[in-house]
Protein backbone atom coordinates (compact mmCIF):
# COMPACT_ATOMS: atom_id res chain seq x y z
CA UNK A 1 0.00 0.00 0.00
CA UNK A 2 1.54 3.60 -0.74
CA UNK A 3 2.20 6.12 1.66
CA UNK A 4 -0.65 8.00 -0.29
CA UNK A 5 -3.30 5.85 0.40
CA UNK A 6 -1.52 5.14 4.02
CA UNK A 7 -2.00 8.54 4.37
CA UNK A 8 -5.81 8.82 3.30
CA UNK A 9 -7.04 5.81 4.97
CA UNK A 10 -5.39 7.13 8.54
CA UNK A 11 -7.76 10.53 7.88
CA UNK A 12 -10.63 8.39 6.93
CA UNK A 13 -10.38 6.13 10.14
CA UNK A 14 -10.30 9.16 12.07
CA UNK A 15 -13.65 10.40 10.63
CA UNK A 16 -15.54 7.37 11.03
CA UNK A 17 -14.05 6.75 14.59
CA UNK A 18 -15.62 10.03 15.39
CA UNK A 19 -18.68 9.46 13.71
CA UNK A 20 -20.01 5.75 13.71
CA UNK A 21 -19.46 5.55 17.57
CA UNK A 22 -22.71 5.47 18.59
CA UNK A 23 -23.79 2.45 15.66
CA UNK A 24 -20.70 0.72 16.63
CA UNK A 25 -22.31 -0.07 20.10
CA UNK A 26 -25.83 -1.16 18.41
CA UNK A 27 -25.14 -4.80 16.78
CA UNK A 28 -21.67 -6.21 18.06
CA UNK A 29 -22.54 -9.06 15.47
CA UNK A 30 -23.27 -12.53 15.14
CA UNK A 31 -20.66 -15.60 15.20
CA UNK A 32 -21.42 -17.98 12.33
CA UNK A 33 -19.18 -21.30 10.65
CA UNK A 34 -18.51 -21.09 7.16
CA UNK A 35 -18.87 -25.10 6.07
CA UNK A 36 -16.41 -25.42 3.99
CA UNK A 37 -14.44 -25.95 7.31
CA UNK A 38 -15.85 -29.02 7.71
CA UNK A 39 -15.87 -30.12 3.53
CA UNK A 40 -14.24 -33.34 3.85
CA UNK A 41 -16.29 -34.34 6.99
CA UNK A 42 -19.80 -33.09 5.80
CA UNK A 43 -18.62 -34.67 2.06
CA UNK A 44 -18.66 -37.82 3.68
CA UNK A 45 -21.56 -37.85 6.46
CA UNK A 46 -23.92 -35.05 6.63
CA UNK A 47 -24.80 -35.60 10.38
CA UNK A 48 -21.36 -33.99 10.70
CA UNK A 49 -24.12 -31.11 11.32
CA UNK A 50 -24.90 -32.14 14.78
CA UNK A 51 -21.46 -30.96 15.37
CA UNK A 52 -22.04 -27.48 14.20
CA UNK A 53 -25.03 -27.50 16.20
CA UNK A 54 -23.46 -28.71 19.76
CA UNK A 55 -20.60 -26.11 19.31
CA UNK A 56 -23.92 -23.34 19.81
CA UNK A 57 -23.57 -21.87 16.30
CA UNK A 58 -26.65 -21.30 14.82
CA UNK A 59 -25.74 -19.31 11.65
CA UNK A 60 -23.76 -21.01 8.60
CA UNK A 61 -22.78 -20.04 5.13
CA UNK A 62 -22.49 -22.79 2.33
CA UNK A 63 -20.69 -23.40 0.25
CA UNK A 64 -22.10 -26.09 -1.67
CA UNK A 65 -25.17 -28.56 -0.73
CA UNK A 66 -22.72 -32.25 -0.30
CA UNK A 67 -24.67 -33.94 -4.04
CA UNK A 68 -28.64 -32.74 -2.30
CA UNK A 69 -30.87 -30.58 -3.60
CA UNK A 70 -31.10 -27.11 -2.34
CA UNK A 71 -34.87 -28.19 -0.53
CA UNK A 72 -33.33 -31.13 0.81
CA UNK A 73 -30.18 -29.38 2.17
CA UNK A 74 -32.38 -26.85 3.77
CA UNK A 75 -33.78 -29.59 5.73
CA UNK A 76 -31.03 -31.10 7.20
CA UNK A 77 -30.19 -27.80 8.63
CA UNK A 78 -33.45 -26.96 9.90
CA UNK A 79 -33.97 -30.20 11.49
CA UNK A 80 -30.91 -29.30 13.47
CA UNK A 81 -31.87 -25.35 14.13
CA UNK A 82 -29.35 -24.02 11.52
CA UNK A 83 -29.98 -20.90 9.57
CA UNK A 84 -27.79 -20.71 6.54
CA UNK A 85 -27.70 -16.93 6.28
CA UNK A 86 -25.12 -16.51 3.47
CA UNK A 87 -23.51 -18.63 0.45
CA UNK A 88 -20.65 -19.16 -1.96
CA UNK A 89 -21.27 -19.48 -5.56
CA UNK A 90 -18.74 -19.71 -8.51
CA UNK A 91 -18.41 -16.51 -10.55
CA UNK A 92 -19.06 -18.81 -14.14
CA UNK A 93 -22.20 -19.70 -12.36
CA UNK A 94 -22.63 -15.20 -11.70
CA UNK A 95 -21.64 -14.92 -15.35
CA UNK A 96 -23.74 -17.58 -17.18
CA UNK A 97 -27.06 -17.46 -15.32
CA UNK A 98 -27.61 -15.43 -12.15
CA UNK A 99 -31.16 -16.04 -11.87
CA UNK A 100 -30.64 -19.49 -11.55
CA UNK A 101 -28.13 -18.70 -8.60
CA UNK A 102 -30.69 -16.52 -7.44
CA UNK A 103 -33.49 -18.81 -7.32
CA UNK A 104 -31.11 -21.58 -5.71
CA UNK A 105 -30.27 -19.46 -3.08
CA UNK A 106 -33.55 -18.17 -2.41
CA UNK A 107 -34.83 -22.12 -2.24
CA UNK A 108 -31.86 -22.27 0.77
CA UNK A 109 -33.27 -19.22 2.60
CA UNK A 110 -30.42 -17.30 2.18
CA UNK A 111 -30.00 -13.08 2.95
CA UNK A 112 -26.12 -13.20 1.32
CA UNK A 113 -25.53 -14.68 -2.50
CA UNK A 114 -21.62 -14.21 -3.43
CA UNK A 115 -18.88 -15.01 -5.12
CA UNK A 116 -15.79 -15.96 -3.46
CA UNK A 117 -13.41 -16.32 -6.53
CA UNK A 118 -13.04 -14.43 -9.95
CA UNK A 119 -12.02 -16.82 -12.65
CA UNK A 120 -8.84 -15.04 -14.07
CA UNK A 121 -5.81 -15.61 -16.07
CA UNK A 122 -2.59 -14.47 -14.27
CA UNK A 123 -1.56 -11.41 -13.66
CA UNK A 124 -5.14 -10.32 -12.09
CA UNK A 125 -5.82 -7.04 -14.47
CA UNK A 126 -7.88 -4.15 -15.27
CA UNK A 127 -9.71 -5.66 -17.92
CA UNK A 128 -10.30 -8.73 -15.81
CA UNK A 129 -11.20 -6.48 -12.90
CA UNK A 130 -13.84 -4.47 -14.54
CA UNK A 131 -15.37 -7.76 -16.49
CA UNK A 132 -15.96 -8.57 -12.87
CA UNK A 133 -17.63 -5.66 -11.60
CA UNK A 134 -19.62 -5.63 -14.53
CA UNK A 135 -20.88 -10.00 -13.79
CA UNK A 136 -20.88 -8.16 -10.18
CA UNK A 137 -23.19 -5.42 -10.76
CA UNK A 138 -26.26 -7.35 -12.66
CA UNK A 139 -25.76 -10.18 -10.09
CA UNK A 140 -26.76 -7.55 -7.62
CA UNK A 141 -29.58 -6.19 -9.83
CA UNK A 142 -30.98 -10.05 -10.12
CA UNK A 143 -29.98 -10.75 -6.47
CA UNK A 144 -31.92 -7.60 -5.25
CA UNK A 145 -35.05 -9.05 -7.16
CA UNK A 146 -35.12 -12.13 -4.59
CA UNK A 147 -34.65 -9.83 -1.63
CA UNK A 148 -31.18 -11.63 -1.76
CA UNK A 149 -27.91 -9.12 -1.31
CA UNK A 150 -24.73 -9.89 -3.50
CA UNK A 151 -21.35 -9.82 -2.26
CA UNK A 152 -18.06 -10.95 -2.93
CA UNK A 153 -15.47 -12.19 -1.10
CA UNK A 154 -12.15 -10.79 -0.59
CA UNK A 155 -8.47 -12.72 -1.80
CA UNK A 156 -5.27 -11.89 -2.40
CA UNK A 157 -4.94 -10.85 -6.25
CA UNK A 158 -7.16 -7.71 -6.26
CA UNK A 159 -4.77 -5.72 -4.67
CA UNK A 160 -2.40 -5.64 -6.94
CA UNK A 161 -1.18 -2.20 -8.10
CA UNK A 162 -3.23 0.03 -9.76
CA UNK A 163 -3.29 3.96 -10.44
CA UNK A 164 -2.90 5.44 -7.28
CA UNK A 165 -4.19 2.47 -5.54
CA UNK A 166 -5.14 -1.33 -5.85
CA UNK A 167 -7.42 -3.16 -8.68
CA UNK A 168 -9.50 -3.80 -5.26
CA UNK A 169 -9.81 0.34 -5.25
CA UNK A 170 -11.38 -0.08 -9.27
CA UNK A 171 -13.44 -2.68 -8.37
CA UNK A 172 -14.87 -0.70 -5.21
CA UNK A 173 -15.81 2.13 -7.32
CA UNK A 174 -17.02 0.06 -10.57
CA UNK A 175 -19.49 -1.78 -8.61
CA UNK A 176 -23.19 -0.08 -7.16
CA UNK A 177 -22.43 0.03 -3.57
CA UNK A 178 -26.20 -0.50 -3.06
CA UNK A 179 -26.23 -4.21 -4.74
CA UNK A 180 -22.49 -5.38 -4.50
CA UNK A 181 -21.24 -6.17 -0.67
CA UNK A 182 -18.06 -7.52 0.37
CA UNK A 183 -17.09 -10.19 2.90
CA UNK A 184 -14.07 -9.78 3.97
CA UNK A 185 -11.06 -12.58 4.66
CA UNK A 186 -8.74 -11.49 6.89
CA UNK A 187 -6.59 -14.09 6.38
CA UNK A 188 -5.86 -13.56 2.85
CA UNK A 189 -6.07 -9.48 2.67
CA UNK A 190 -3.34 -9.82 5.17
CA UNK A 191 -1.34 -12.12 3.20
CA UNK A 192 -1.81 -9.88 0.89
CA UNK A 193 0.00 -7.02 3.30
CA UNK A 194 -3.05 -5.57 3.31
CA UNK A 195 -4.25 -4.05 6.96
CA UNK A 196 -7.38 -5.70 7.47
CA UNK A 197 -9.23 -3.35 9.96
CA UNK A 198 -8.04 -0.32 8.04
CA UNK A 199 -9.58 -1.93 4.77
CA UNK A 200 -12.53 -1.90 6.58
CA UNK A 201 -12.24 1.20 8.12
CA UNK A 202 -11.54 3.16 4.79
CA UNK A 203 -15.29 1.16 3.02
CA UNK A 204 -17.11 1.09 6.00
CA UNK A 205 -20.54 0.80 3.76
CA UNK A 206 -19.19 -2.00 1.93
CA UNK A 207 -18.36 -4.46 3.95
CA UNK A 208 -21.14 -6.59 5.85
CA UNK A 209 -19.61 -10.20 6.44
CA UNK A 210 -16.05 -11.18 7.73
CA UNK A 211 -14.45 -14.76 8.07
CA UNK A 212 -12.50 -15.43 10.76
CA UNK A 213 -9.05 -16.95 10.35
CA UNK A 214 -5.95 -16.12 12.32
CA UNK A 215 -2.27 -16.90 10.81
CA UNK A 216 0.22 -19.01 12.43
CA UNK A 217 2.80 -16.61 13.82
CA UNK A 218 5.73 -15.94 11.34
CA UNK A 219 4.40 -17.25 8.18
CA UNK A 220 5.45 -16.52 5.18
CA UNK A 221 3.41 -13.59 3.45
CA UNK A 222 3.89 -12.35 0.31
CA UNK A 223 2.45 -9.69 -1.54
CA UNK A 224 1.50 -12.39 -4.41
CA UNK A 225 1.22 -15.15 -5.24
CA UNK A 226 0.09 -16.17 -2.07
CA UNK A 227 2.34 -17.52 0.13
CA UNK A 228 0.47 -18.73 3.20
CA UNK A 229 -1.90 -21.45 3.16
CA UNK A 230 -4.61 -23.79 4.62
CA UNK A 231 -2.09 -25.59 7.53
CA UNK A 232 -0.98 -21.63 8.37
CA UNK A 233 -4.54 -21.27 10.03
CA UNK A 234 -4.72 -21.09 13.42
CA UNK A 235 -7.69 -20.28 16.71
CA UNK A 236 -8.01 -17.04 16.39
CA UNK A 237 -6.05 -14.55 19.02
CA UNK A 238 -3.14 -17.07 18.91
CA UNK A 239 -1.89 -15.91 15.74
CA UNK A 240 -0.11 -13.22 13.77
CA UNK A 241 -3.05 -11.40 13.04
CA UNK A 242 -4.40 -8.67 15.15
CA UNK A 243 -7.91 -9.81 15.81
CA UNK A 244 -8.80 -7.42 18.43
CA UNK A 245 -7.95 -4.56 16.31
CA UNK A 246 -10.01 -6.54 13.83
CA UNK A 247 -13.08 -7.16 15.70
CA UNK A 248 -13.03 -3.66 16.95
CA UNK A 249 -12.72 -1.88 13.68
CA UNK A 250 -15.74 -4.76 12.15
CA UNK A 251 -18.06 -3.89 15.28
CA UNK A 252 -17.32 0.35 14.27
CA UNK A 253 -19.26 -0.04 11.02
CA UNK A 254 -21.83 -2.48 11.93
CA UNK A 255 -20.10 -5.82 10.03
CA UNK A 256 -23.15 -8.01 11.19
CA UNK A 257 -21.93 -11.76 10.47
CA UNK A 258 -18.33 -13.25 12.04
CA UNK A 259 -18.21 -16.43 9.85
CA UNK A 260 -15.57 -18.70 11.08
CA UNK A 261 -13.02 -20.48 8.04
CA UNK A 262 -10.60 -22.97 9.42
CA UNK A 263 -9.10 -24.54 6.16
CA UNK A 264 -6.35 -26.25 8.37
CA UNK A 265 -6.61 -30.17 8.71
CA UNK A 266 -7.39 -30.22 12.54
CA UNK A 267 -10.39 -27.91 12.10
CA UNK A 268 -12.60 -29.88 14.30
CA UNK A 269 -10.39 -29.00 17.65
CA UNK A 270 -10.03 -25.51 16.52
CA UNK A 271 -13.16 -24.17 15.94
CA UNK A 272 -14.12 -24.74 19.43
CA UNK A 273 -11.79 -22.65 20.65
CA UNK A 274 -12.08 -19.70 18.12
CA UNK A 275 -15.90 -19.80 18.71
CA UNK A 276 -14.89 -18.94 22.97
CA UNK A 277 -12.40 -16.23 21.91
CA UNK A 278 -15.05 -14.95 19.88
CA UNK A 279 -17.42 -14.85 22.26
CA UNK A 280 -15.62 -12.55 24.62
CA UNK A 281 -16.04 -9.95 21.69
CA UNK A 282 -19.58 -10.67 20.34
CA UNK A 283 -23.00 -11.50 21.07
CA UNK A 284 -24.97 -13.85 19.89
Amino acid sequence: MNIQRSIAMAALTAGILAGCATHAQSDKGKIGLQLYSLRAQLGQDISKLDEVRDWGVKDVELAGTYGKSPEDFKAELDKRGLVAVSGHFSYDEWARDPEAVATQAEKLGLTYAGCAWISHNEPFDEAQCRKAAAVFNHAGEVAAKHHITFFYHTHGYEFRPFENGTLFDLLLRETNPDQVKFEEDIFWVADAKVDPAQLLLANPNRFVMLHIKDMKKGAPVGFLPAHSGPSDNVVAGQGELDMPGIIKAAQQIGVKYYFIEDESSISEQQIPQTIAYLKTWLSE
